[in-house]
């Protein structure tokens, strides 16, 4: 069985992508990854308050040792293992792109188009295959138009593809006014690929503590529908690769996600939640399930639900949506 695919023009053993998450933020994790099965790896995220902090906090001792003696060789305190910030992260990646063994995917979180971006390059030289840009960003501001909100990343994107010439992705929110259109827009761009879709973390209200509570829930597969909508509705639209996330529990959902058109599936809550292990159980699940429908490839099966070029996908979409409506409320045709 070939499980082989591509994605953002690097050469995977399978379409199974561990995505960032607190497995990959050590080494001994990512290569548990790796051993487990998985085609690539996403480290977990630098974010953009990181790289803002270590900048001032670089500043203070600078001008704490303005007026120190000349011999001073350094006023920069020692890194330990334990550092989180961006020094340590360089030193991840570079340590882990040298030895697990599959391509190591830089990611980058931040919401302005200046400084951070910078960083890219810097994953570049530390040996990242490629980078993922996760462009967390809620507009909180009623003013800020949504045009303002797309045009935001579209020069992070642009910032980021002339500072380096590995593939960049760019993860996307769902929560666009046109999902499609902004889709078009970073592939015109030079996005490499697309990464559908991001979760925003919703927090909730303790009413007896009067506390806000931290929402940071682990997927499930009913999560799934949304992104397997856009990736069959972009598959045939745009030149960039499309990796599919959230929702993945089982092989069924990867081999949905497949269906639909995905270049890659990227997991991590399932992976969180049984062990990086998991991996190995949907990638011989899925082996079994294509054995069982006759494909011998990943090439073979991709795409294949997805939605054809030339339908009028708008028509498509809401067809669909008074089908299903009707079919719920015993309504015949």
């Amino acid at each position: 069985m070939d499980l082989s695919t591509r994605y953002l023009g690097l050469a995977l053993r399978n379409p199974l992508v561990a995505s960032a998450s607190p497995l990959s933020n050590t080494l001994v994790g990512m290569r548990r990854l790796a051993d487990a099965g998985v085609g690539a790896v996403v480290m977990f995220s630098l974010f953009e308050e990181q790289l803002r902090q270590e900048a001032v906090q670089n500043a203070r001792l600078a001008d704490a040792g303005a007026d120190s003696f000349a011999e001073s060789l350094s006023y920069f305190p020692a890194r330990t293992d334990e550092d989180t910030g961006p020094r340590r992260y360089l030193s991840l990646l570079e340590r882990a792109a040298g030895t697990v063994g599959i391509p190591v995917i830089g990611s980058l979180n931040g919401v302005t188009s200046t400084g951070w971006t910078s960083y890219a390059r810097a994953f570049q030289d530390a040996g990242a295959a490629a980078i993922e840009l996760n462009i967390y960003y809620i507009a909180g501001n009623p003013r800020m138009t949504g045009r303002e909100v797309e045009q935001r990343h579209i020069d992070i994107l642009r910032q980021v593809k002339d500072a380096v010439t590995v593939p960049v992705a760019v993860k996307l929110s769902p929560q666009f006014s046109s999902p499609g259109e902004i889709a078009l827009r970073l592939d015109q761009a030079g996005a490499d690929g697309l990464v559908l879709f991001n979760r925003f973390l919703q927090p909730d209200i303790d009413p007896e503590t009067l506390d806000v509570l931290p929402g940071a829930d682990l997927s499930t597969p009913a999560e799934a529908r949304l992104p397997r909508t856009w990736i069959s509705l972009l598959r045939r639209q745009v030149r960039a690769s499309l990796a599919a996330t959230t929702g993945v529990e089982g092989p069924a959902d990867v081999a949905k996600y497949l269906l639909a058109g995905a270049d890659v599936v990227m997991t991590a809550s399932a992976l969180i939640r049984h062990g990086p292990q998991h991996a190995a159980v949907l990638l011989d699940g899925l082996s079994q399930w294509m054995a069982r429908k006759g494909y011998a490839s990943v090439g073979e099966l991709r795409g294949t639900l997805a939605v054809p070029a030339d339908t009028d996908q708008a028509a498509y979409e809401r067809g669909g949506y008074v089908r299903e409506l009707r079919a719920v409320n015993g309504v015949p045709w």
